[in-house]
């Protein structure tokens, strides 16, 4: 590969690597700790991520539990998932907080669904936003750096490639965790 491409296949991946982290936020009926990945908690002044100061299990397939490292933190967690988009109530026991997740209506899965598609097409919007910019610097090259016309469109052939390869690795993805969230 043309050492050119390598870096709008980086970004591609980058932009693959962020829609994977976006869906592991999303639940889908079973608990997963990363939904907890955005929450931060006020630790000694300074907003700290949840799992840098607390030990997060998932003991059945619908709980998390959470155990901070200082009891003092009780409180401190609970207001955050309380503020947090997660729409979940912690219960705790002044040691311990557990998240009991619902089963999913269809309604709502449907709604889940709607946001996977969502994130996909805007992934894909960056993708080819990628490969525009790449498009653009490959002309520029037929300008300013004595490059071939032939060499230029053979750079964004391979560019389309790239982008279609990634847009069907996002199609892909998005029909995973579409399946995913509609599983009962």
């Amino acid at each position: 590969m043309d050492a050119r491409l390598k870096v709008y296949e980086e970004k591609m991946n980058k932009t693959l690597a962020n829609l994977a982290s976006e869906f592991g936020t999303i639940r889908a009926g079973r608990a997963n700790p990363h939904v907890l990945d955005r929450i931060t908690v006020d630790y000694y002044g300074t907003a700290t991520p949840l799992n840098q100061v607390a030990n997060i299990t998932v003991p059945e397939a619908r709980m998390i539990q959470i155990q901070p490292w200082e009891a003092s933190l009780v409180k401190e967690i609970c207001k955050a998932i309380q503020m947090s988009d997660l729409g979940i109530n912690p219960s705790t026991d002044g040691k311990v907080i557990r998240l009991i997740f619902p089963e999913l209506t269809e309604e709502r899965r449907k709604q889940l669904s709607k946001d996977v598609k969502k994130k996909g097409d805007e992934a894909k919007v960056a993708v080819r936003n990628i490969r525009r910019d790449g498009n653009d610097a490959f002309k520029k090259l037929e300008k300013t750096e004595d490059v071939s016309e032939d060499v230029v469109k053979e750079l964004q052939d391979d560019l389309q490639k790239l982008t279609d390869k990634f847009v069907k690795q996002i199609d892909k993805d998005v029909e995973e965790k579409t399946k995913e969230i509609m599983k009962v």
